[in-house]
């Protein structure tokens, strides 16, 4: 079938000539289509059983530009295969944790996926202050599987440029090299940010020990090719509930260093703490909640350190330092050194990649949705040069950083004292 745009009609029709789809919706089925596209590139649609709404799915179509910017900004579609191929892979490696896939087609560069109506999209829920006790156990499972099983810590050199191969995907990449490590630190008709910022802008441009900590932090992203990422993982790429979590839209999944997953969601996390100051008027339910946020993110990165050293030491099958290199005496305590060197080096670029995310947000095109969402510019101004000062910090201090409350002291330091207009 030759490529064409659906909408709520087409939709239908499409979806009732899939053979794939007549498990989940039989001939004749009486459908519903309602579109939700929220994000910057694609189309979504929530396609329903009308008699029996709990039989229902999602509907995702890469567009042949970007959404947010229109037909004048051409992307290619093929962003799509990526994505379906990371979900398969995501499947076999943490079930559960992403939305089961029903149906994939190239050709029309669409996805048909397991809808999440009884789930949330995660940010919303932390503005809104919930609290989630299984987060941390599956976030850090679904890190620990997708970046080990991926690595040559776990694969032979063969399997793993196999499966890199497929996952060459130079435009998605493209656009997060343009838009997080480049465009925001120089003058680019595609920036935006509050002109409170005027001065930390200007400040940030021409900042050359800071802008020489980001462009190595941008050649690590385009050259450490260690493990199949996400690339995307933030608040706004999970929907969760109080007893699931799911990870979803990994379109930008190529092979990269593992701490910029794990940048990008500790760093989303501190950006909601700091979104309070104007969404949480009380002070004592404020502080509690941001509380709350920054022992999630000593949890999710003391967990994850410690179940990925836990399983690279039960499965050292790869041809980076396989077992029988340290089969001699005191050889066990070596590669436990080993181990603990090369999370320690994950934890200082995630500080990196964080730092550099911290500085795009406020000073480039896309901010999030807790920051973006406070309407008075005074009050967003607090939480945005507060994420300034934390992201210059992470970047600079990061070769000094040895654990998680190095990271989460630099918040608080920078945090004290602040007054709520």
């Amino acid at each position: 079938m030759s490529y064409k745009t659906l909408d709520e009609t087409s939709v239908i029709d499409y979806i009732q000539n899939r053979p794939a789809m007549r498990t989940l919706f039989p001939a004749g089925t009486d459908l519903s289509v309602e579109e939700v596209s929220d994000g910057n590139l694609n189309m979504v649609f929530i396609v329903k059983n009308v008699r029996h709404p709990k039989e229902n799915a999602v509907l995702k179509q890469a567009l042949p530009y970007i959404r947010i910017l229109g037909e004048s900004s051409p992307l290619t579609r093929e962003r799509m295969r990526f994505e379906v191929q990371a979900l398969l892979k995501q499947n076999e490696l943490v079930p559960g944790l992403i939305p089961r896939v029903y149906d994939h087609d190239l050709d029309m560069s669409l996805v048909i996926m397991e809808c999440l109506d009884e789930h949330e999209v995660m940010h919303k829920s932390l503005v809104a202050r919930q609290r989630f006790p299984y987060f941390v156990e599956h976030i850090t499972t679904f890190l620990v599987n997708s970046l080990f099983y991926t690595s040559d810590l776990y694969l032979t050199g063969l399997e793993k440029k196999e499966l890199q191969a497929k996952f060459i995907n130079p435009h998605l990449c493209k656009i997060q090299e343009d838009f997080i490590y480049t465009n925001p630190f120089m003058e680019s008709e595609d920036n935006r940010w509050n002109p409170r910022l005027d001065q930390e802008v200007q400040e940030v441009r021409s900042h050359s020990e800071l802008k020489l900590a980001i462009a190595e932090m941008k050649h690590a992203y385009m050259t450490h090719a260690e493990a199949l990422i996400h690339s995307d993982l933030h608040t706004g790429s999970i929907m969760l509930n109080q007893d699931d979590t799911r990870v979803f839209d990994p379109e930008f999944s190529f092979y990269g260093p593992m701490a910029y997953d794990m940048a990008a969601l500790l760093q989303n996390l501190v950006l909601i703490h700091l979104s309070h100051y104007a969404h949480t008027a009380n002070r004592e339910e404020r502080e509690s909640y941001q509380a709350y946020l920054l022992e999630m993110v000593r949890n999710i990165w003391n967990e994850f350190s410690r179940k990925f050293d836990q399983t690279w030491a039960a499965n050292n099958r790869g041809d980076l330092m396989p077992r029988k290199y340290w089969d001699y005496p005191g050889g066990d305590e070596a590669f436990a050194a080993f181990r603990h060197n090369y999370i320690t080096r994950i934890l200082q670029e995630t500080a990196g990649h964080g730092g550099t995310k911290f500085l795009r947000r406020m000073l480039g095109i896309v901010s999030v949705w807790a920051i973006s969402t406070i309407e008075d510019p005074e009050k967003r101004a607090v939480a945005e040069k507060a994420a300034i000062r934390i992201g210059k910090r992470w970047l600079l201090e990061r070769k000094q950083i040895r654990n998680i409350d190095d990271l989460i002291g630099i918040v608080a330091e920078e945090t004290e004292g602040i007054v709520v207009p």
